[in-house]
């Protein structure tokens, strides 16, 4: 058995003589990628159009519509092709197991993360940097709005598209470590215009997203991965609302 081989989770029984996992292309994941961007201007539109009937409260709303909206549109599309190309399930082929006993564990891994990658990114020094996300953070019904998105919505729609989409297709042609490395770029890379391209930033979320992409990849589940990935938000956000104690004088 090779080293790469080794690295292998044990196939769930019900993979037993199914056909190559992960059964989708890379042409699949150009179709994907190419549905991004229409996906986010037709909500972009649409969340403009609704402005006009539904006024927006909080600065971060609109962004975060905007976020969600398109996000939806864009897993449409991907449940569209596994559906109609495919005939296979939308959940089962990304391997959303949330009844795996791992998903608890993964709940408790989340605040560890985050306190590792705080110390890493104390370690690693630099200059405060002007990032635009705190900008949306200027008012409560912003910091709640992004609170929500930030341990629900970001969590799914990341692990779904990263860990369950693209990193079996890459680990399937180039070996799994491989697989979780290239994975966390475009991830990491996804967060950069958050945090003003800040390079440590962007490797500190490289970092976690090789750890997503590890339990993803040792589990088998993408519930797990999901799980880790929105407590480990949750720390963040909490530690951020704890060390702004004039927030509390506004609410």
């Amino acid at each position: 058995m090779s080293e790469a081989d080794s690295l292998l989770p044990e196939p769930m029984p019900e993979q037993a003589g199914e056909d190559t996992y992960p059964f989708w292309t890379y042409h699949d994941l150009a179709l994907f990628i190419g549905a991004a961007l229409p996906s986010m201007l037709v909500a972009l539109l649409a969340v403009r159009g609704l402005r006009y009937f539904m006024p927006m409260q909080g600065k971060a709303m609109e962004v975060l519509l905007v976020q969600f909206t398109g996000y939806g549109f864009l897993f449409l599309s991907l449940f569209a092709l596994l559906k109609v190309r495919y005939g296979r399930p939308f959940w089962g082929s990304l391997h959303w197991r949330a009844a795996s006993r791992s998903v608890g564990t993964c709940l408790m891994a989340g605040p560890l993360l985050a306190m590792a990658v705080g110390w890493t990114g104390i370690l690693l020094g630099g200059p405060d940097v002007d990032m635009p996300m705190m900008d949306l953070l200027s008012d409560r019904r912003s910091i709640f709005w992004i609170g929500a998105f930030a341990v629900t919505l970001g969590p799914l729609c990341e692990e779904l598209a990263f860990r369950g989409f693209l990193q079996p297709l890459v680990s399937r042609s180039i070996g799994p470590a491989a697989g979780i490395i290239l994975a966390a770029v475009p991830f990491a890379l996804m967060h950069g215009p958050q945090y003003g391209w800040s390079w440590r930033h962007v490797a500190l979320v490289g970092l976690a997203g090789i750890a997503f992409g590890w339990v993803r990849h040792k589990t088998g589940s993408t519930a797990a991965s999901t799980a880790m990935h929105a407590t480990y938000n949750f720390t963040f956000f909490a530690g951020f609302v704890l060390s702004r104690g004039d927030l509390f004088r506004t609410w």
